[in-house]
């Protein structure tokens, strides 16, 4: 990891929180809101907004509730007191594309950071992409995730990804899994999320890192994913499926879909077999 800048470590130490007889006294305006859009999932929701206020620098939560059956009420009902929680619900399913995006359009924060309601952070893990994003002046980060099964037992996997996110990079496979990921608020308004019949995030990552240039990768597992068998991504031939798609909607002739798919393809295998 780069030697973080003169500003980065003013940064830490000026707006961070301060210790006062053990506990934490935040500012008032935080830096980040994190963005956790949830349908029924109250089991796991918790688990994931802890590791949030577990974080090491002003944030705030904002969970968009797409309609959930289950007991969320009774889930959230700790946090509802906080000045820094906040619960939106969607008067109709919007799906998770539709609802990460009113998340940040209500966000008042430079930057957002996304986390699913299944999945949960490492401690310092808002920290380090706050600090390497101001000394790098990346618009868009993410980190490596650690694999856990559904139960929340490791699998003895963590998925790395490169420093360096060029547009080469990101279309021969998508390092930044959404629950790692940080980025200005006003990038992504300028490239929301849409087309929740494909990889949703995926489509704006590609489009973000064409117009800027590249992300940054920090390779440390601060992300803890969980392997839910309802996942986007665990009906591989679905998935295969809205990765084509991906690049149809950003634009790609057929041809360069098809050359796009097949290193997909083989960087996917590579990814998590080998």
């Amino acid at each position: 990891m780069k030697k973080i800048s003169d500003r980065a470590e003013r940064t830490a130490t000026d707006l961070s929180y301060i210790k006062r007889k053990g506990k934490r006294t935040f500012m008032e305006k935080p830096l980040i809101t994190v963005i956790m859009p949830c349908y029924n999932s109250a089991n796991t929701i918790r688990c994931a907004i802890d590791s949030v206020y577990a974080q090491t620098l002003p944030v705030s939560v904002l969970v968009i509730d797409d309609g959930s059956k289950d007991d969320l009420a009774g889930a959230l009902s700790p946090y509802m007191d906080r000045p820094d929680f906040r619960l939106l619900k969607n008067e109709t399913n919007l799906g998770v594309a539709k609802s990460r995006m009113r998340g940040v359009r209500h966000a008042a924060t430079p930057y957002v950071a996304f986390l699913d309601a299944d999945d949960w952070w490492a401690p310092e893990k808002l920290r380090v992409q706050y600090e390497r994003m101001e000394e790098t002046g990346a618009v868009l980060s993410s980190t490596a995730r650690e694999l856990f099964d559904a139960a929340g037992r490791p699998v003895g996997r963590v998925i790395h990804l490169p420093e360096i996110i060029d547009a080469r990079a990101i279309l021969r496979t998508n390092h930044l899994n959404c629950s790692a990921v940080m980025v200005k608020r006003d990038v992504m308004l300028e490239f929301p999320m849409e087309h929740d019949d494909s990889h949703e995030d995926y489509i704006s990552w590609i489009r973000i890192i064409r117009r800027y240039g590249w992300a940054l990768g920090i390779d440390e597992p601060y992300l803890k994913y969980r392997l839910s068998a309802g996942g986007k991504s665990r009906n591989k031939l679905k998935s295969a499926r809205m990765n084509f798609m991906v690049y149809r909607y950003c634009g790609f002739s057929l041809l360069r879909s098809i050359c796009c798919f097949i290193s997909y393809a083989f960087w996917g295998v590579k990814k998590y077999y080998l």
